[in-house]
């Protein structure tokens, strides 16, 4: 039985918990009769400690996973799979594009502001990555400003509005707005499905791409 071993950037527990709860659902399809194990290293993500925008997300997420592969490469491991997670905010000016908010930022313009806490993973094999996001839950305006506006960390700033300790490696900030019906494991699950879905659903993505070449 062939073994695939998954390195994930990180050693927290709800984020390797994710992953291996995401292979539960797909690995029958990905590599059938294999055996599969999740191996947590910890790197360096590139982006600050609470991502802010949605691109900062995805190139921690990603820049993870590339840190991995040198790691890989340097040290002559067996590693399958690559695996970057990052969660933070995603900001959005309802009612305005991209290019208006640029040119809005010094007339203070916007529309009202959207602050979304989101869970996102990149998946590669070395040669070729994909991204998977969780959905998006809304911050109260007043947590928002606490980490855009004071520079206070996420899971500083949800550990004192929610009147707790330690909340990152419990149900994370996804627990406490959603009153515990999404776990920050569960968004990273979602996230990670989502991002191996080109290398399960191979035969389905490579259709759409040949047929979108015709």
């Amino acid at each position: 039985m062939e073994k695939i071993i998954l390195a994930v950037g990180t050693k927290r527990g709800p984020k390797l918990s994710a992953v291996t709860e995401a292979l539960e659902a797909f690995s029958n399809v990905l590599a059938p009769d294999s055996q599969f194990e999740v191996l947590g290293v910890e790197v360096e993500s590139g982006v600050s400690h609470t991502p802010v925008s949605r691109e900062e997300l995805m190139r921690g997420a990603r820049q993870r996973a590339e840190a991995l592969i040198q790691l890989a490469r340097g040290n002559g491991e067996t590693w399958k799979f690559f695996v970057g997670l990052e969660g933070g905010l995603d900001v959005v000016q309802e009612g305005a594009s991209a290019e208006d908010m640029q040119w809005r930022a010094s007339l203070k313009q916007y529309g009202r502001r959207r602050v979304f806490l989101e869970s996102w993973a990149y998946v590669t094999d070395g040669l070729r990555g994909h991204y998977g996001r969780s959905g998006g839950i809304e911050l109260p305006e007043a947590l928002a400003r606490e980490v855009l506006e004071n520079g206070v960390e996420l899971s500083v700033a949800i550990d004192k509005f929610a009147g707790a300790v330690g909340i990152r490696d419990a149900q994370g900030a996804w627990g406490v707005l959603s009153g515990n019906f999404i776990t920050r494991q569960e968004a990273f699950r979602i996230a990670v499905i989502a991002a191996f879905a080109p290398f399960y659903n191979g035969k389905m993505y490579r259709a759409a791409t040949a047929g979108a070449s015709n």
